[in-house]
């Protein structure tokens, strides 16, 4: 039996932990995320004029920040298969293979619309929120209501 079999692809990922964290250990990823809520705010990625901007074709700054990530995350990749980087917990971190589907392009632009209209994509909601942009909260609770709708429903969808 493969090792993937024996893992719940659809919670954790390929790569999820055997290993369960402690309550207490969870807080380096409160922390972490506090950390990124503060750099989200002080770059102005949360910014919803700077999300208009970006798609009113007005400014590169987003575009600049989003490159950028992109570029960190190849390199990053590349690096993890290069010299077989092993997680904390010294697991093997296993690159699957992608396939294509046209789902991808119905949800990109669903998400895309979504991103424009809100000005909020799923990452700085959070930030969002504790910034005092309440309105927000209609946003997280439509994510969350449309994950939920998507877990009732992905069997019936193209992947």
């Amino acid at each position: 039996m493969n090792n993937l079999e024996n893992k719940n692809t659809d919670t954790e990922g390929s790569n999820g932990s055997q290993l369960k964290d402690s309550v207490f250990s969870n807080l380096k990823y409160l922390l972490v995320g506090i950390f990124f809520g503060i750099v989200f705010v002080k770059a102005e990625i949360i910014s919803w004029f700077r999300i208009q901007e970006m798609f009113q074709l007005q400014s590169f700054f987003m575009y600049g920040v989003i490159g950028s990530a992109v570029v960190v995350g190849i390199i990053s990749v590349q690096l993890i298969k290069k010299f077989n980087i092993k997680t904390i917990q010294s697991e093997k971190i296993e690159i699957q293979a992608k396939t294509f589907s046209k789902g991808q392009i119905y949800g990109g632009l669903l998400f895309g619309f979504g991103w424009a209209i809100t000005g909020a994509c799923p990452g700085p909601l959070f930030a969002q929120i504790g910034t005092g942009v309440t309105v927000i909260v209609v946003t997280l609770i439509s994510a969350i209501m449309g994950t939920w709708v998507y877990g009732l429903i992905k069997n019936k969808l193209p992947h």
